[in-house]
């Protein structure tokens, strides 16, 4: 039956049309944003944003706050009272983690949040978030506060679509000129088209035969198998029986979850996937609690003294912001060492030395950020990267307050910043804080946003210059003597690197030119200052949560406990993962998801021989990069081995210097980040920890990994029916080998790089399928159900789950949908818009199974009714 008639209206100013589930009346360019909940008065929520984003906003609140279940928390009360460098063992610097230094090809990304700061010279991964929800994996770019870093690895590829815009001949001159929106629902999603299509005959019931269909019987004890009637009782929870899957499947699936579940004080959004990283946490937590156990080594022993030092918050407390002034009177105190203003002070000052403590020692990024990466068109070496950094906020428009919002998070960083300087001794504190602020507006005014045209199109940014050219281009920054500095190397004027942002850094070096040397110096400071702050006692994390609360709405902070696994994390993943992979993930789990893993790769394979817009030298390149892909399951052999995780922990650990633990770990992942220019490239490298809940692909390793920390209940069980695990971690594998062939991984060949292998007539086709789905609604992934018809054949059909109705092929699913089932704060809406390209969860299992011909047969849906449109598109 059909669902209940939507309770709220989203509308402009000024309007007052009311929208239904899937459509939100009345966007427009330039207006004002109002939600309001029927009878409940309105939502703390209005916006005034740009044609793009004001669109996408409205789609988000259509789902959220127009469509039932109203899944929207509004921004509540204030309560009385985290970004990681570029290096990965670099601290976050407050309430949220940021990008990481340097653009580098995107992998998934951990959705806890957008980052409060930048990283700094490049630990060559961002940080990750333990309880992340994934949301498309988001890409690893940015961190929540309830999240933690990153592991030692490889760098990330940056992200961006193939696109074009199309001359009369078809050629491809550039990329489409796609709205914010558009770029919204193309995310991913061209080939989450192809889910439909790959994956695209789950278990019809002439394959699964009478026991699907509900009249075969199970052998004797069968449903009371724990593992089945433990996932039996999790999807009649989630589920709302009284919703019609054939009107609103997103509120059938996840309605009662939605019902029993809030929002944690301390979090800005809360999902079923969410509990994983609750499970594994706790895990986590009574490993580091052990004084001994798991496979042994130095680094395991390192990793339980740095858990304990971070929870000593007496001896924490005792120190105040001793540790921090120590680091400012090495980079030479504020104001120039109070000297600034005498005669011949300023001549003699050195902005390459201030650069080289911020980036060579403390991984702070400042007005640029160095990472060392892949070469994007020779991925078999390494090369320094450098590009647009420096900002402490995680979007540029935050700076320019465009609205209400970001005039509000401005307010609340100017605040921040003047508590944290006082609380350092500064003097003129305001003053210090206007002139740092405007510094970095003046950096947000030369940045390039990331759904620029130019930042989604790599050919364009990938500028390869000599030192000597480098030198020509940003002349007042001495590039050879910096980077000698830091990589302990000395180059030639020829050594090559790559430039990400040339116009970027030729601003750049103007602004160095026009900022008085006593402002720019401070700037720098406060840059290394924010990356550390977290660090430090509680008066800091005070301000810290007091910035967060106003970016993300969480009224409480996070527990001690919470936070110092976060670190624990960032700083000793590896380690931290051999103790949970040891416990928590068998050889005999790895070996079913690799092959779970094969049978999809098998299945898309399959479909590429029967597309009939892809002609035969594109279909050729297309299953060589397929041939090719590296597939990483559970956790990298080396973490077997206690000597080898041990060489990657080489610095002293105590249990009474917390702050010196950290800047330990730092300094020890920038000496291997730039080891790494003149060593062999080797692809099996790991960018995240075996306990990360998460995924990704990164396309100039053509690799794709899927962790230990994402391979657990409810998401993949070995004793689960298969229906559940092909619908559930299957989906994801599904979509993360889709992006091998997106309009972002597609500008990849099967080594990795960056090369256009596509025939323009394939292109060109590819471009009109694409724009169908860009006129309908973000088509995420339903990928597995082919693959799971295969193993229905090869295994015969599941015995049903106990005291459920439903089919097998109904379950697949109904597993996929309860992925996303998700909670946000309006908050967390806001800085969607403003830094995930990503639709909202509903629209993700709404789009997809709308445009899944299997998806009406499985649960018998009307032709024309929501579900199941006449009209659907479909890439693959």
């Amino acid at each position: 039956m059909p669902g209940p008639v939507p309770s709220a209206s989203c509308f402009p100013s000024g309007t007052a049309q009311p929208c239904g589930p899937h459509v939100c009346a009345g966007r427009g360019q330039g207006r004002r944003l109002h939600c309001s909940r029927g009878g409940g008065g309105p939502a703390e929520l209005s916006l005034s944003l740009d044609s793009a984003v004001n669109e996408a906003q409205c789609w988000g609140l259509s789902i959220q706050d127009c469509a039932p279940p109203l899944a929207l928390e509004p921004r509540r009360a204030a309560a009385p009272p985290e970004p990681a460098s570029a290096f990965p063992a670099a601290a976050a610097p407050g309430p949220c983690g940021g990008p990481p230094g340097g653009r580098q090809p995107r992998a998934s990304r951990s959705p806890g949040g957008p980052g409060l700061q930048r990283g700094g010279l490049s630990a060559m991964e961002p940080p990750y978030s333990l309880t992340a929800h994934y949301d498309e994996f988001q890409e690893v770019k940015y961190v929540s506060r309830c999240g933690a870093g990153g592991a030692r690895g490889a760098s990330l590829p940056p992200g961006f679509p193939l696109g074009a815009t199309r001359s009369a001949a078809g050629a491809r001159a550039g990329l489409p000129r796609w709205n914010r929106r558009e770029v919204c629902l193309l995310s991913g999603l061209v080939f989450a088209a192809g889910l439909c299509a790959i994956l695209a005959a789950m278990l019809a019931l002439k394959y699964l035969g009478p026991v699907a269909a509900g009249g075969g019987t199970c052998p004797e004890g069968c449903p009371e198998r724990k593992a089945f009637a433990r996932a039996a009782r999790f999807l009649a929870a989630n589920l709302d029986a009284s919703i019609d899957p054939c009107q609103d499947f997103y509120s059938f699936a996840c309605g009662g979850w939605l019902r029993r579940h809030a929002i944690p004080d301390d979090k800005l959004t809360y999902g079923t996937i969410a509990a994983i990283g609750e499970q594994n946490e706790e895990r986590l937590r009574r490993l580091l609690a052990r004084p001994g156990g798991g496979p042994g080594g130095a680094a395991q022993r390192k990793v339980r003294a740095f858990f304990r030092s971070c929870l000593d918050m007496r001896e924490i407390e005792r120190l105040g912001p001793r540790p921090m002034l120590e680091v400012i009177e090495d980079c030479g105190g504020w104001d120039l060492g109070g000297a600034a203003e005498r005669p011949g002070v300023s001549a003699r000052w050195d902005l390459n030395r201030l650069l080289y403590k911020a980036q060579g020692e403390y991984s702070a990024a400042a007005l640029f950020s160095l990472t060392v990466s892949l070469d994007d068109r020779n991925s078999s070496r390494y090369v320094i990267r450098i590009d647009q950094d420096g900002l402490t906020l995680p979007e540029r428009t935050l700076y320019l307050a465009q609205d209400e919002e970001s005039e509000k998070i401005l307010a609340a960083y100017r605040v921040f910043m003047e508590r944290v300087l006082s609380l350092l001794g500064a003097d003129a504190v305001k003053q210090k804080a206007q002139e740092i602020l405007q510094v970095e507006q003046q950096l947000a005014n030369i940045t390039v946003s990331e759904y620029d045209d130019l930042r989604r199109d790599v050919s364009s940014m990938y500028n390869k210059v000599t030192l000597g050219q480098l030198q020509k281009i940003t002349p007042y920054l001495q590039w050879k003597w910096l980077l000698d500095q830091i990589f302990q190397e000395d180059f030639s004027e020829e050594e090559e690197v790559v430039l990400l942002a040339t116009d970027y850094m030729q601003q750049v070096s103007q602004l160095i030119r026009s900022t008085p040397h006593r402002v720019l110096h401070n700037y720098l400071v406060w840059r290394v200052v924010v990356v550390l702050s977290e660090h430090l006692s509680p008066p800091f994390r005070e301000a810290l949560h007091e910035l967060a609360r106003e970016m993300e709405g969480s009224d409480k902070p996070q527990e001690l406990a919470r936070v110092c696994l976060g670190q624990a994390n960032r700083h000793f993943g590896m380690a931290l993962g051999a103790l949970f992979v040891h416990e928590h993930f068998s050889a005999a789990s790895k070996a079913k998801v690799q092959q779970l893993v094969e049978d999809i790769k098998y299945i898309l394979g399959q479909r590429l021989e029967e597309l009939d817009w892809m002609d035969a030298e594109t279909r050729a390149a297309a299953r060589a990069k397929l041939q090719y892909m590296m597939v990483m399951v559970g956790y990298p052999d080396f973490l077997l081995k206690p000597d080898a995780v041990d060489k990657e922990y080489e610095f002293e650990v105590h249990e009474k210097t917390y702050f010196k633990n950290i800047l330990n770990s730092i300094r020890s992942s920038i000496q291997l980040s730039v080891k790494k220019i003149r060593q062999e490239v080797d692809k099996s490298t790991w960018l995240l920890p075996p306990q990360a809940l998460n995924a990704y692909y990164l396309p100039n390793k053509n690799q794709m990994v899927f962790p230990a920390g994402i391979l657990q209940p409810t998401l993949y069980d070995p004793d689960f029916p298969q229906s559940l695990n092909y619908g559930g971690i299957g989906t994801i594998i599904g979509h993360e080998l889709t992006h091998g062939y997106d309009d972002w991984g597609g500008q990849y060949d099967r080594s990795g790089n960056l090369l256009h292998w596509w025939t323009e007539a394939s292109y060109s086709r590819f471009l009109r399928k694409a724009e169908c789905i860009v006129r309908l609604y973000d088509n995420f992934t339903v990928y597995n159900q082919r693959a799971y018809q295969k193993w229905v054949r090869e295994h015969g059909p599941e015995h049903p789950l106990p005291r459920l109705k439903y089919t097998h092929d109904q379950l697949f699913f109904i597993a996929f949908a309860q992925n996303w089932c998700i909670k946000r704060r309006s908050q967390s809406i806001y800085l969607q818009v403003l830094t995930d390209k990503h639709a909202p969860e509903h629209y993700r299992v709404l789009g997809s199974v709308s445009q899944f011909e299997e998806f009406g047969r499985a649960f018998h849906c009307p032709k024309d009714s929501p579900m199941n449109p006449a009209h659907k598109c479909s890439v693959w």
